[in-house]
């Protein structure tokens, strides 16, 4: 056979190089080393073994990472809290050493007040803990169970008998609630405040708005006029949160104009971190709820009325009893700022969400978790409640609004909002929430009734950082509309319950300094509230003619002209005295046959007019 055709047997390495294979190589760990062949002194060796086992016992001290308690125990040692040219890292091994130097001075048998870690042993796992109530929070919990359960009893009977509606009358009921929630159009605004409005909400019977500032100042505006009906005084920080009592100014109600109608949290920026209650017939704060260390960021009003939640920057969220103003529960369970709180329908759960991005819901009657809103990459800035009373919806920081199922205990949709923070969301909660599926009016041959579903939690609105306020639907998640003309950040939104009314506050402030206005016109930019409606409920009688709006820092002389009217004749016709005052501080000019591009015109020359910076929107009025 040919050489080349034979097999090639390798031969074995170890008996070519006499090697040794890998996995029969001797370990070692003895590390006594002679001092034959290593040409180091025995001095030297033990050393060398010293400080090998001085860097181990010191890699197992249990150092703080945090700078500023390095420095903190520095200064307790006695030593340079730092020193030239050393940064954080350098300093906490300078602490590890002097720490050190400490347990080998003291011996094995001295007291030294040093935390030991084995470096092999994975770090504790947090666990939940409980802590001890007062019997005031005992009492309190038996009656949310004794509320709430009925409540969902009745909520759950109200759903099997609207299950039984067809499906195709669902589909029907939902596409025509879907075209009339494109027909919102910009109503109206009116300054609020001389700084931005942080926070507005609607009264339950939607003929009042609360307006909360950064002054620190709390007006009350009616619908649809915006005029100015009462300020509240009392706070000196930012208003973060406002909340009315459930039931006031509806005329059904048992609750008085005496009594408490409001809530409102505020804090920060000096002032007091407080929570005030109000009353509608004097513009001070019937009581005041104390006990917060850091800024109040929204308050809830559970739906029985008789206790309170509020959100703050101490990480801690609270249970409050109204009537006697005590603090029944101080609640932990987020490492950071603690922004929004909300109740479920029912009044036994609570959703609470802060800067950790993460979302709890807890059980009022049990004090414990039930579910975690794990799924946020940025801060968690609004959470609101559906009326079934299982789903929930989560505005963060990251654009995202999430919607979560208590049932299946995880999310069930997301959806990309806002091209910026969700400042704020609030689901329709609609006044036919608590009732029974209605029945029809058309009786075809004396047989047909068929039940219609409820408009109740159809749909929500959502106000972010990239200037616009958006309704979704919360069935297929599908935009229906988006109010767009905010020259700022909207900082919040709130929706009436007859859905008539959608109120937002945009911090217009800001949007001035980033046009480059002149910084005196700046610093009187006031910030508005923006009104919106639905154009059909404007009846078509009414209206004449479309309008073009302008929000002005001064009063701006507006023109009655024809829609070729050119520059000189505009400019002429602006030293009349021919405006008109649509609302406070809503301004609009008439044209006969109006068009944009004619509209648009005579804006560009008003601005000319003005000499000063505005917003122009469009919107349906009533002819006068």
């Amino acid at each position: 056979m040919h050489p080349s055709r034979a097999a090639f047997v390798e031969e074995e390495p170890q008996a070519q190089h006499g090697g040794v294979d890998l996995a029969n190589i001797p370990i070692d760990r003895n590390y006594d080393l002679t001092t034959g062949g290593t040409g180091i002194a025995p001095e030297r060796a033990s050393a060398i073994l010293s400080q090998f086992d001085r860097k181990r016992r010191a890699a197992q001290i249990a150092v703080p990472t945090d700078d500023g308690k390095v420095r903190a125990k520095l200064r307790e040692m006695g030593e340079p809290i730092t020193l030239f040219g050393e940064g954080p890292a350098d300093r906490r091994d300078r602490l590890r050493e002097l720490m050190m130097d400490q347990v080998e001075e003291q011996g094995e048998d001295g007291a030294v007040d040093v935390q030991m870690t084995d470096a092999a042993e994975q770090p504790d796992q947090e666990e939940e803990f409980y802590t001890e109530g007062i019997p005031e929070l005992l009492v309190a919990r038996r009656k949310i169970a004794r509320y709430s359960l009925p409540r969902a009893q009745a909520r759950i009977s109200r759903q099997r008998r609207e299950s039984a509606i067809p499906l195709r009358t669902h589909v029907k009921h939902r596409k025509a609630i879907k075209e009339k929630l494109q027909g919102f159009e910009l109503f109206g605004s009116q300054t609020a405040s001389e700084r931005p409005v942080s926070i507005t909400r609607f009264a339950p019977n939607g003929e009042l708005i609360a307006a909360g500032s950064w002054a620190g100042g709390i007006k009350l505006l009616d619908v649809p006029n915006l005029e100015e009906k009462r300020t509240f005084r009392g706070h000196t920080g930012i208003v973060g949160g406002i909340a009315w009592y459930p039931g006031a100014t509806l005329p059904s109600s048992t609750v008085s104009q005496d009594t408490v109608n409001l809530a409102s949290g505020a804090g920060g920026q000096g002032g007091a971190n407080q929570i005030h209650l109000w009353s509608l017939t004097q513009d001070t704060p019937l009581s005041t709820l104390e006990g917060h260390t850091d800024r109040v960021c929204r308050v809830e009003f559970h739906p029985s009325g008789q206790y309170l939640a509020s959100a703050s920057f101490d990480t801690t969220w609270r249970l409050w009893d109204v009537e006697t103003t005590t603090e029944l529960l101080l609640q932990e369970g987020h490492s950071r700022q603690v922004f929004a709180v909300s109740f479920n329908t029912d009044g036994s759960l609570l959703a609470s969400g802060g800067f950790d991005s993460i979302g709890r819901i807890w059980d009022l009657r049990t004090g414990r978790t039930v579910m975690i809103l794990d799924g946020h990459i940025r801060e968690i800035y609004s959470l609101d409640w559906g009326v079934d009373g299982y789903r929930v919806l989560s505005g963060s920081g990251d654009g995202w609004v999430k919607c979560w199922d208590i049932r299946q205990v995880r999310g069930i949709g997301g959806l990309g909002a806002h091209n910026g923070n969700v400042s704020d969301l609030r689901w329709f909660k609609g006044t036919d929430a608590d009732i029974l599926p209605t029945t029809d009016q058309h009786m075809g041959n004396g047989t047909r009734n068929d039940q219609t579903p409820k408009k109740a939690g159809t749909f929500f609105v959502s106000s972010g950082f990239d200037k616009n306020v958006n309704i979704y639907s919360a069935d297929d998640w599908s935009l229906a509309r988006q109010l767009s003309g905010h020259s700022g950040n909207v900082l919040s939104v709130d929706v009436s319950q007859d859905a008539k009314w959608i109120a937002s506050t945009p911090d217009d402030v800001a949007a001035a300094a980033e046009d480059e206005v002149e910084e005196d016109v700046a610093e009187d930019v006031a910030e508005t509230v923006v009104l919106a409606v639905l154009e059909d409920e404007v009846s078509s009688d009414d209206v004449k003619f479309c309008w073009f709006v302008i929000v002005a820092v001064t009063p701006v002389a507006l023109v009655q002209a024809e829609p070729t009217t050119s520059r000189a004749e505009v400019t002429e016709a602006g030293r009349l005295d021919d405006r008109k005052q649509v609302g406070p501080v809503v301004w609009g000019f008439l044209t006969d046959e109006a068009s944009d591009r004619d509209a648009g015109v005579i804006v560009s020359e008003l601005d000319v007019l003005a000499a000063t910076w505005f917003v122009a929107l469009e919107f349906i009025v009533e002819a006068e």
